[in-house]
């Protein structure tokens, strides 16, 4: 007995001095690492041919330490912060484009809908060469960001490649104030709407309630299609709110930092539901970060169909952080879990029916040429620490299937006849608006039949 309580008393002492190695190891290899930024930092300041300023390369430092992190963590300098500051308010200057960073290139993931860029005719997939003649090869997404941003009215020159052209193309477009209308609803007649979410600012949930309500005012609503397609996200709490308006209870998403016991759970908002209400969601590759949360919340609830194709897959969280001197720190934190509890990182959201863009008997060419982006494409993407799930595997393979068609019936990668136009979302021509208005009326042929 005397010896066991020995051992035991004995064990916190061990593991304390086992822990102060390793923190003793810790520390000294910092220190080291160190000196050796010192010594590199002192020895480019005497001898680089040129002069070059502390600041400088202190800042280059520092964004050579987070380009070893995941592509949404960033070092943003006193313009760029500023920029950031006004991105979640629906209204700021530029050409309106999301972007990242693909095989070192600067990406399109999706233009905003209605902004010079989605007039231009600039899609999902197009790689941006140049800015004003300036290689954009080497630039984080902030300072690809801050490069395109400028006053109203004036212009920028974008040098494009897109997969299929034999020569770059530049696309002067002018800036102006992007005032991003987030809802735009339609009635497809017979008691049914349509509601398009273009991205989560602040305003969502409550443009897309008085969207819903504005249209009950004519008739009692049948159904919904709810357009999430080409929807980058943006604030976390508006996801939740926006999920509020068609679930009153459960689990809407949990995130979960370093610690994994340290787990932030956000559950549905009572008193605005629309329980009754038959919904179909549409996605597309372009559909992330808090339109993917929406889409998982509704599916995993039982709430809605997901129809489409798989998401983007930007499952984390960023953090925003205050470094003084007008500078901030852009970190990703956590990683998103929907209520079943899957993460969403690298894999997206898997509709429960694949759908096409267009009636493609013989394929869709715009389709298969635009070379969709994904966060699985991202340079340092995070990996999904999740068991490898099957759904992964049957997206590449339906995928590569629709490609073998194409190629079975002439369709080649090298015909850009039509390429330049803007993307449209007319609901009523819409073939996957249709699509989901046929599943909406099914579901009301079906529940007569129950009821029968």
């Amino acid at each position: 007995m005397i010896s066991l309580l020995i051992a035991l008393a004995a064990n916190p002492v061990f593991a304390a001095e086992k822990a102060a190695d390793k923190t003793e190891v810790v520390t000294g290899d910092r220190y080291k690492n160190l000196e050796l930024f010192q010594k590199v930092l002192q020895f480019v300041e005497k001898n680089y041919v040129d002069p070059v300023k502390n600041d400088a390369l202190i800042y280059g430092a520092i964004k050579g330490m987070l380009d070893t992190l995941d592509p949404h963590s960033n070092f943003l300098n006193a313009e760029v912060y500023r920029d950031m500051k006004i991105d979640t308010s629906g209204k700021f200057g530029g050409v309106g484009i999301e972007v990242a960073i693909k095989d070192d290139v600067l990406t399109v993931l999706a233009p905003m809908e209605d902004s010079p860029a989605w007039k231009a005719g600039i899609k999902p997939g197009d790689r941006i060469v140049k800015i004003n003649g300036m290689s954009t090869r080497g630039f984080t997404l902030a300072e690809a960001v801050q490069a395109m941003r400028g006053k109203d009215g004036s212009s920028v020159v974008m040098t494009m490649y897109r997969k299929g052209w034999s020569a770059f193309k530049n696309f002067t477009l002018k800036r102006q104030t992007i005032k991003v209308k987030t809802v735009k609803s339609e009635d497809l007649g017979d008691g049914f709407g349509y509601v398009r979410l273009a991205s989560f600012n602040e305003n969502a949930a409550k443009d897309v309630k008085a969207a819903i309500d504005k249209m009950e005012k004519k008739s009692k609503l049948k159904g919904l299609v709810f357009d999430l397609r080409m929807n980058p996200g943006g604030l976390l709490d508006q996801a939740v709110d926006v999920a509020s308006l068609f679930i009153d209870e459960g689990v809407v998403v949990s995130t979960i930092g370093r610690d994994p016991t340290q787990k932030e759970v956000r559950m549905a908002k009572k008193g605005n539901a629309r329980k009754d209400l038959p919904l179909v969601v549409l996605v597309n590759s372009s559909t992330a970060s808090a339109a993917e949360i929406v889409a998982a919340a509704l599916q995993d609830h039982h709430r809605a169909m997901i129809l489409g194709d798989a998401t983007f897959g930007k499952g984390s969280v960023q953090t925003i952080i205050d470094l003084g001197q007008d500078m901030g720190l852009k970190l990703t934190i956590a990683r998103y879990y929907t209520p079943n509890g899957a993460s969403i990182q690298e894999k997206g959201v898997i509709p429960d029916i694949y759908l096409d863009e267009y009636d493609n008997k013989l394929l869709d060419k715009a389709r298969i040429k635009r070379d969709s982006t994904r966060e699985r494409d991202l340079r340092g993407h995070l990996i999904n620490t999740q068991a490898a799930n099957k759904d992964s595997f049957e997206v590449q393979e339906f995928k590569d299937g629709v490609k073998k068609g194409a190629v079975e019936h002439g369709m080649s990668d090298d015909d850009d006849s039509g390429d330049m136009m803007p993307i449209q979302f007319n609901p009523k021509e819409d073939y996957q608006t249709q699509q989901a208005l046929r599943y909406l009326k099914s579901f009301e042929v079906f529940k007569k039949l129950k009821n029968e």
